[in-house]
């Protein structure tokens, strides 16, 4: 190790008066920065209960795309940038430069750390790179609001062995890792706030549990709420202690986020109007009998960031509407999964994760608009998946027209359950559009990447694939004294899909002459059946 990166790793060199930062002060690139340049800002010092720490690395996540697409839009931005510009970045790594005087037991200069950046400090949302200045700047202090969380210390101490990069993708990766780990009420928050909004539906409501002298809100806010139902309400929280407040205007509720939304009613407008009211972790639960009359527009970025859940059911019990249906975060064993974006930095890592999780899905669809990522990620992943039995299907849901439409649709048509088509596309051989157009098995990779069947034959197919498409197939010691018939039965051909400029086309028609029969034609490729 030189000289110079000891020093810098250790923290032996003094703090400088200046650093340049990032500051976003809008919407776009051209509001970051001033005149597309960092600006020069002070480093300042701790107090003894802070700590000053040096930015090492920062990843640049999607998150922060956002924030900068969006501006004081973004759901955990909502403030005046130009008075307060963001500092974004958090997927960082932080070597402590400076300790306040309380902090020193615990803390010495030279210390690698990282953090959990979603932070919440006495009820407010906090994030790092958010709220709290991020990895965007050279120097930062990490005060009581990182040290004393509303759930503790966000601090997560670091190996000096472990690279920097490295280090920063720890928050991300613990995004992967968490959304499988999520857990969800299934009933109304003890303790909480709960608000019920009559829609116009009269039925005779209940709440057979969770609403009793051991789970039990200790807030009810009431809106239009029917007769009945609500003289049962109100009888039930005098009964267990529960405030209730009547809230005749939805709009002006008596307090601006509250943790439950029973809606009594199909009213899209009502949805609408309220769910900006929902806490971290809301629930907004939707009782009705028939649809909703137009689509509802909803905040997905508050969903994402703030866990909002959405159910609902057609009785009459609200208690079954949040049991009933509890919401999974876990992948289904041997289920089917769509990976959107499959492609990306996030895409990448949950399609790892799945296919190295004991109990993987079954089939991965993997879609992505960027072409180079999409097969890069099949190069990368495909082995693992077809060794674990895992169907891994690849493909851009922005190529309308390819692949083969129209050839597709002719085997949906003409084609056996069972039959199996080799494909000769080599500009596609990493996507398997076939099998979704058309269910059948496919050989959709020239050299027998992905294959049916199972058992010997299995592994010896992508063999004689090679052999057959390189015109070497009579070269093969132990065929030699099989003939073309019992060959082809071994491979257990069907069709043959070929584009017209197929380099393989050639070698096909030589040795198939007299098995093959042209079934289908158009401008971009040929079917043979295999006789």
């Amino acid at each position: 190790m030189s000289d110079k990166l000891d020093v810098y790793r250790q923290a032996k060199t003094e703090l400088p008066p200046t650093q340049h930062l990032w500051p976003l002060y809008g919407v776009g690139l051209e509001n970051l920065g001033v005149e597309g340049k960092p600006i020069e800002a002070p480093v300042l010092s701790c107090g003894p209960d802070s700590m000053v720490i040096r930015h090492d690395a920062c990843g640049l996540c999607f998150s922060d795309i956002k924030v900068i697409a969006q501006g004081r839009d973004h759901p955990r931005i909502q403030r005046d940038m130009q008075k307060e510009p963001v500092i974004l970045g958090h997927e960082v790594t932080m070597t402590i430069m400076e300790v306040g005087e309380n902090l020193r037991g615990q803390y010495k200069v030279g210390d690698r750390i990282t953090l959990q950046t979603d932070i919440v400090y006495k009820g407010k949302g906090m994030a790092y790179g958010y709220l709290i200045q991020g990895g965007l700047s050279q120097y930062s202090v990490i005060d009581e609001r990182i040290l004393n969380t509303d759930q503790g210390n966000f601090l997560i101490s670091l190996k000096p062995s472990v690279g920097y990069a490295e280090s920063a993708l720890a928050e991300p990766w613990a995004c992967v890792v968490a959304a499988y780990r999520l857990k969800y009420r299934t009933g109304i928050k003890p303790g909480g706030t709960a608000w019920v909004i009559g829609a116009g539906d009269t039925k005779s409501y209940t709440i057979s549990s969770g609403f009793d002298s051991n789970n039990r809100p200790a807030r009810l806010l009431l809106s239009n709420v029917p007769q009945e139902f609500e003289k049962w309400l109100r009888k039930r929280s005098s009964e267990l202690g529960i405030e209730v407040l009547a809230v005749p205007d939805v709009s002006a509720p008596p307090q601006e986020f509250v943790d439950d939304i029973i809606l009594l009613g199909a009213d899209a407008d009502l949805i609408e109007k309220t769910s900006p009211h929902l806490a971290i972790f809301g629930m907004m639960c939707l009782m009705a009998d028939k649809p909703l009359p137009r689509k509802v527009s909803i905040d997905v970025g508050r969903v994402h960031y703030q866990r909002w859940v959405y159910v609902g059911s057609q009785g009459t019990d609200i208690s079954q509407a949040y049991s009933q249906v509890p919401v999974r975060s876990a992948l289904k064993p041997g289920g089917r999964a769509w990976f959107v974006g499959a492609g990306g930095p996030m895409g990448r890592m949950h399609v790892q994760r799945a296919i190295q999780f004991p109990d993987a899905p079954k089939l991965m669809l993997c879609t992505d608009v960027t072409v180079d990522r999409l097969e890069d990620l099949y190069a990368s992943f495909k082995d693992e998946a077809r060794d674990k039995g895992i169907e891994f299907v690849c493909l851009n849901p922005a190529n309308k027209e390819y692949p083969f439409v129209r050839a597709h649709q002719w085997l949906k048509e003409n084609a056996r359950a069972n039959d199996v088509v080799l494909s000769l596309a080599l500009k596609y051989l990493r996507m398997d559009y076939l099998f979704l157009r058309t269910g059948l098995k496919s050989y959709y990779s020239t050299y027998g990447d992905a294959f049916a069947g199972k058992g010997a034959q299995e592994a010896l197919r992508p063999y004689l694939f090679v052999a057959l498409l390189t015109g070497t197939l009579d070269e093969i010691s132990f065929l030699q004294n099989m003939s073309l018939h019992d060959k082809l039965h071994l491979y257990k051909l069907n069709y043959i899909l070929t584009e017209h400029t197929s380099l393989f086309l050639p070698f096909i028609r030589s040795k198939l002459q007299g098995f093959l029969k042209e079934v289908y034609r158009d401008e971009k490729c040929l079917i043979f059946q295999v006789l």
